[in-house]
């Protein structure tokens, strides 16, 4: 009788608890963070391109209606594993040490997983890594070895066992850990991210889910059921495709212009080595003009196709959280690993520091925190990512990340007093894998942006490969040199101004912000000599 007294005493006090614990559960939100490999706002109606009228993202368009579009979110290394890098440990590349595709990131510098479980949340990602190393700081992963394959690719999964033989990627016979999945890899990776929120997650706990797709990143393999997508229509083209104008300077075109068939990776046959009438079988007996703009039709049909399967697919996790009464409770989070180039200034792939490889969609729906249709262009990066994800999950952002958290945008929808006014940028891979930029880095405000190329390997004994025949030459050195742009008066970035002595005063003041950004956030090229006496020689040019 005593013992019943006790235990009845006891249930008020159980289902109190109870309520504090399901309160607690509801006052951390989901966190969904969508990435597409290349995915460039050029090719997302939200951002309002020449590309909006083909309406190629009606879903992620959603995430701008009913929440905030970043009309300034930037990259901090142009190319996928830094900028995942930089996304995962909310710092800088010479910080994080992951400069280039040949860096990886072990589990104990898989920053953002280790401080979500420290707040509570379960951890997973499915699809694109690239990091070389497994994200065992994950509670769960499915993943794609290196970039992955667009058709019927091979995953490692956490905990799993099984293996395949002799896999394409590796070039060579062996038993490799891993499963192949039938389909396309955007399918699948989603089927993946599904299969986890139905059955593998734990329901009790808020969730960080990354959900990474390999689309649209070349060679743009769409899915066969988009075929007859955009089959009829002229893409329309950029001005810059046929006329570049005064953008560019000797770091990019040599001097004399000795260099414009080698450096940047073109659509029509200014680049010899590397251009994109070849990767989408053009005749090559057309003329320069018919051969260029075939060439120009093929890819972004291509690209677009693949952006269709990323929205599509985005659309049945939408479809999936709206049905399990989630969407609401989870922020959910869009952007790209960097931007991309889609023909403007007659250029293909990323790395640039101009606009369009430089600037990331950065899309966040969360109605409980977020107003609908909200723009701000307040000035972020890849470093701070990670921590504002860390605060939105009720946390703060570690000393050792470089990165800001902007959660009072978000809620605020616009930008704090003493916000960060500039962005830096470094590209490291100089005139690698027969794309041949040059490796530069440089500043980016509201209205400016100062580029440097200091046209140098980081390593003298970096090589470059050149051409099907495996031939490897030293990475030659570029001229040197500085563009400045006053993106109000010229957003298409078509005039290079950095001789004019109207913004001589303008510039020396970049220099200045420049040079302050790199000493704080070690950015200062201490461990390479060689850069620092270029910078030293040329800084004042």
């Amino acid at each position: 009788m005593k013992y019943s007294v006790i235990v009845l005493g006891l249930l008020p006090l159980l289902s109190f608890s109870q309520q504090i614990k399901k309160t607690t559960k509801s006052d951390k939100p989901n966190i969904l963070y969508i990435m597409a490999d290349d995915h460039t706002t050029q090719a997302i109606g939200a951002y309002g391109s020449r590309l909006a009228k083909l309406n190629p993202t009606p879903t992620i368009d959603r995430l701008a209606k009913e929440g905030i579009l970043f009309k300034n979110a930037f990259c901090t290394n142009g190319i996928c594993t830094p900028s995942r890098a930089s996304i995962m440990t909310g710092q800088y590349s010479q910080a994080n040490g992951v400069l280039d595709l040949d860096g990886s990131l072990p589990a104990d510098r898989q920053y953002l997983p280790i401080e979500m479980h420290k707040l509570g949340y379960q951890t997973a990602i499915f699809g694109k890594w690239h990091l070389k190393e497994n994200p065992d700081a994950f509670d769960y992963f499915k993943v794609f070895y290196g970039q992955g394959e667009y058709f019927n690719p091979v995953m490692i999964e956490k905990g799993a066992t099984d293996s395949v033989k002799n896999y394409r990627p590796y070039k060579e016979t062996g038993t490799f850990p891993g499963k192949k999945y039938e389909g396309h890899s955007s399918d699948v990776v989603t089927d993946a991210t599904l299969d986890w929120l139905k059955n593998k997650r734990d329901k009790n706990k808020p969730f960080l889910l990354l959900h990474h797709f390999k689309a649209p990143h070349d060679m743009f393999e769409f899915a066969p059921r988009y075929a007859q997508y955009l089959e009829n229509v002229t893409i329309p083209e950029p001005a810059s495709l046929w006329d570049n104008k005064n953008n560019g300077s000797v770091g990019t075109k040599g001097y004399n212009n000795s260099l414009m068939d080698t450096i940047g990776s073109s659509i029509g046959r200014r680049n010899v080595v590397r251009n994109m009438g070849v990767h989408m079988n053009i005749d090559p007996n057309l003329s320069d003009d018919d051969y260029k703009r075939q060439a120009y039709q093929e890819y972004l049909k291509r690209y677009l196709r693949c952006v269709k399967g990323v929205d599509d697919n985005v659309k049945r996790i939408f479809d999936y959280l709206e049905k399990e009464g989630l969407m609401d409770n989870t922020i959910i989070i869009y952007t790209g690993d960097q931007g991309f180039m889609l023909g403007e200034h007659d250029y293909m792939d990323k790395r640039w520091m101009y606009e369009e490889s430089l600037h990331m969609p950065f899309l966040v729906r969360y109605p409980k925190m977020i107003k609908a249709g909200v723009k701000t262009d307040a000035i972020i990066n890849n470093a701070d990512f990670a921590p504002t994800i860390l605060e939105l999950a009720g946390g703060k952002t570690p000393n050792y990340m470089q990165g800001n958290s902007f959660a009072e945008i978000l809620k605020a929808g616009k930008e704090p007093k003493g916000w960060q006014q500039s962005s830096y940028y470094r590209y490291w891979m100089h005139m690698a894998h027969l794309h041949n930029n040059p490796a530069h880095f440089g500043i980016r405000t509201k209205q400016y942006k100062l580029i440097f190329f200091y046209g140098a390997p980081y390593r003298e004994d970096l090589v470059n490969w050149q051409g099907k025949n495996k031939n490897f030459l030293p990475a030659f050195k570029t001229p040197v040199a500085w563009e400045f742009y006053d993106l109000k008066k010229d957003p298409y970035e078509m005039d290079n101004r950095y001789g004019d002595p109207k913004c001589a005063a303008v510039i020396k003041q970049l220099k200045k912000e420049l040079a302050q950004k790199r000493k704080d956030l070690n950015e200062e090229d201490g461990a390479y000599p060689n850069i620092q006496k270029i910078i030293k020689d040329h800084w004042n040019d």
